[in-house]
């Protein structure tokens, strides 16, 4: 009887002991696989070190530890280096709360979008420019790549209020011309204002809205004036074609109305009945790619109107 009892009781110890063990490791597992929010998988990466800090300085930690959802482009450290040797400073101690914050809003889109739910095209960050408008971000999602050619390297590391993405290159807010340079459907308007001398004149405070024209809207012009490109085309000739592709202000989609509109160079006419239309036949295929000094209209065909 002494041996059962004292067998029975060997057996409880052991279940006792064996329930405390199998607790211990779940709870060490559920330390371990504890979701962290953006931040807290930033702060857990020494390769996001410099962001981190520039999150901090720019008193926005708090602001994605919220419940979101957001989508990060987030650069790594040799990215930010590679900024502070572009702009000749040596961290992030030498620029301002004012310069960082809409640099990392720039990074931010409010919603959660995994790499396969991006497609070609614009979306809108959280970064805002003039009249308080959300900058637009260049997607290519054929080649995982932003702006023209910043790379996302890893993608979809998931957070409870969002993902991120990795990319190889800090990526700066675009003003008008910017849009066009990260834009390979834009080569030739960029050209163009290039050699018309516009290109600081629209990097300016503004706020200009851009009519933009495609490379294929170029090169119908070209064949109707009997010429082989931009090259063939003096400077005089240039500037107020071009200038008649600006209309001072920040002028969104929603706030046109038809009737006729004053360029820097002449006037347009525009029809809003049924999309946008500009001088009859112009075609507006691309609405609000807003720039930190204004927001680009891409169309169809290039604007010619009568000189003055």
């Amino acid at each position: 009887m002494k041996t059962r009892k004292t067998l029975f009781t060997i057996i409880a110890v052991l279940g006792i002991v064996s329930t405390f063990a199998l607790t211990s490791c779940e709870s060490d597992d559920d330390a371990m696989e504890k979701p962290k929010n953006i931040v807290e998988v930033a702060v857990s990466n020494s390769d996001f070190s410099t962001l981190v800090a520039a999150l901090q300085k720019a008193e926005i930690v708090t602001a994605l530890q919220a419940d979101g959802p957001f989508t990060v482009f987030a650069p790594t450290n040799a990215a930010f280096n590679q900024l502070f040797t572009d702009l000749g400073v040596d961290g992030i101690d030498d620029l301002t709360k004012e310069q960082l914050t809409p640099i990392l809003l720039y990074h931010v889109i409010g919603a959660k979008v995994k790499s396969t739910d991006l497609t070609n095209g614009y979306v809108t960050t959280l970064s805002t420019g003039t009249g308080n408008k959300n900058v637009s971000l260049k997607v290519d999602a054929t080649n995982l790549e932003l702006n023209g050619g910043v790379g996302i390297t890893s993608a979809d590391i998931n957070a409870t209020n969002g993902v991120i993405h990795v990319v190889d290159k800090v990526l700066l807010p675009p003003t008008v011309v910017d849009i066009a340079l990260d834009n390979d459907n834009f080569s030739i308007l960029v050209s163009a204002l290039a050699k018309a001398e516009l290109v600081e004149t629209l990097k300016g405070d503004g706020p200009f809205t851009v009519f933009a024209p495609t490379n294929d809207a170029f090169n119908a012009l070209f064949e109707a004036l009997d010429v082989t490109g931009i090259a063939d085309l003096t400077k005089e000739a240039l500037t107020p074609i071009l200038l008649d592709h600006v209309v001072s202000g920040n002028v969104r989609s929603t706030d046109l109305t038809t009737g006729t509109v004053n360029t820097l160079n002449n006037s347009i006419s525009i029809d809003v009945s049924s999309g946008v239309k500009i001088n009859g036949d112009i075609n507006v295929v691309l609405a609000d790619v807003q720039g930190t000094n204004g927001v680009v209209h891409v169309i169809d065909k290039v604007i010619v109107t009568p000189t003055k």
